[in-house]
């Protein structure tokens, strides 16, 4: 299932970036937002409170734009973004070598708005309600689906009631000086038992997906049970089932990143010993049919678009290694990991070897 682009709403993971910003002049913005060339977005989780930082982009060509996107969970707080920290993690990791349409008849009631909130020229809504509500609201507020976009709504909100609607109020944008390309960086804090990124909303009708995403986790993160359990990095390691999405950096925050990140705008609650792990995301539209959640073990799991959000994790428990097994720290070098494994061996050999000598001498 995939929607129709349209200029009034475009269904997309919190930003869709224009491909030409780089050519409207660097990183920077001449009023110090955000211009990027790929779909970015920063998720860092801690304690059970989870940031997301992201921009919605304007375009400068359409008299009227917006985006429904759903949520986790009812925000925190909905604030303007750090103005550097998406360009500072790019340079970090890239070091320089139609009418709606919908089927059943609305329910009497509608979406409740949760919260409304300004930010320089976008005009942010939070609602809850059911699929049908929420396809209501958007119709009666100025937002136009085709049908395919309509269903693909009605699928999430079986995961969850919350959505955020952005739109931008283009005549306060151009009084701003805002250009096509540039973004607002939004900061979103909620409440939630780990990370959940929904990555399905990317996958426009035949366009590939091309995203970067930035985590800030507490621990390493991995693709695997195995390397999480072994502790070898997943660098360079594609997602099970997800051909062109990649783990392609990981660190442990350096104090000067930390000093970057910290004291920009509204992001003071990055923590110095997080670790930082970037993922690329280059496939068809059609192979792009999953969210994201990230396991307390740091194992990256995917399932299928409008899973509830706690379930992309908590659905997929019997996908875990045993809780007794031992985890080995991230780089254990393969010595220790042959070594280990020879001594396992050999207490399993010992052990067999032992309980057939028991039952000898039982039946002597």
């Amino acid at each position: 299932m995939r929607r129709l682009a349209i200029p009034l709403l475009a269904l997309a993971l919190f930003l869709l970036q224009s491909q030409a910003a780089f050519a409207c002049g660097g990183l920077i913005a001449p009023d110090g937002d955000v211009r990027l060339a790929r779909a970015t977005t920063l998720v860092a989780w801690h304690d059970g409170i989870e940031h997301y930082l992201t921009t919605f982009t304007y375009q400068g060509t359409e008299k009227n734009v917006g985006w429904i996107v759903p949520l986790p969970a009812v925000p925190l707080s909905i604030q303007q973004g750090g103005a550097w920290t998406l360009q500072r993690l790019e340079i970090e990791s890239h070091p320089v070598t139609q009418p709606l349409f919908f089927h059943g008849a609305a329910t009497a009631s509608s979406a409740a708005v949760l919260e409304r909130v300004k930010i320089e020229a976008l005009n942010i809504t939070v609602i809850s309600g059911s699929g049908l509500q929420v396809l209501e609201w958007a119709r009666n507020n100025g937002f136009f689906l085709n049908a395919e976009t309509s269903n693909h709504l009605l699928t999430y909100a079986k995961g969850s009631p919350i959505f955020m609607a952005a739109k931008f109020d283009t005549s306060s944008a151009q009084a701003r000086g805002q250009l096509e390309g540039d973004g607002t960086p939004i900061l979103i804090t909620m409440r939630t038992a780990h990370i959940w990124v929904p990555l399905e909303v990317l996958a426009l009708d035949g366009q590939e997906v091309q995203a970067d995403l930035f985590l800030l986790t507490d621990t390493p993160v991995y693709t695997s049970d195995f390397n999480a359990a072994v502790g070898q990095s997943s660098v360079g390691s594609d997602l099970p089932g997800a051909p062109g999405f990649t783990l392609a950096f990981q660190e442990h925050i350096g104090s000067q990143l930390y000093h970057d990140l910290s004291t920009d705008r509204n992001m003071g609650w990055v923590r110095p010993d997080s670790w930082l792990t970037y993922l690329t995301l280059d496939a068809p539209d059609s192979s792009v049919t999953y969210d994201l959640g990230v396991n307390s073990y740091g194992v990256i799991r995917l399932a299928h678009f409008g899973t509830p959000p706690m379930q992309v994790v908590d659905g997929q428990s019997s996908h875990d290694l045993p809780g007794w097994l031992p985890r080995l720290p991230l780089g254990t070098p393969q010595l220790t990991l042959v070594i280990v494994a020879l001594l396992l061996i050999s207490g399993g050999i010992f052990m067999i070897v032992r309980h057939r000598r028991h039952v000898r001498s039982t039946f002597a």
